[in-house]
């Protein structure tokens, strides 16, 4: 069994996951290709000491690219959206 560390990559900061923490208490992390919904939910629940509730999953596939006269693909990407219970919060920026 891989590392529960190893599973998140890092948390997705945009400003449609903005918008979710603060609608439905979600949170965004890009996580590792191979990573289970059950396996993100216990990484996250161990890193950040909380409940999490649900967990999405959604695999990005990779783009077709031109760079001059070469064409090439992208890596696909894998993000989880980790719904928080009532009254969690996570803090990516602390002392910030």
């Amino acid at each position: 069994m891989p590392q529960l560390e190893s599973v998140l990559v890092k948390p997705l900061i945009t400003e449609k996951a903005t918008k979710a923490t603060e609608k439905s208490n979600c949170y965004g992390f890009v996580v590792a290709e191979w990573a289970t919904k059950t396996q993100i939910k216990k990484a996250v629940e161990k890193l950040y000491d909380v409940k999490v509730l649900k967990v999405a999953t959604v695999t990005l596939p990779g783009k077709h690219r031109r760079f001059g006269a070469h064409a090439y693909k992208s890596s696909f990407r894998k993000r989880a959206l980790v719904q928080l219970g009532e009254g969690q919060r996570i803090e990516f920026f602390k002392g910030v």
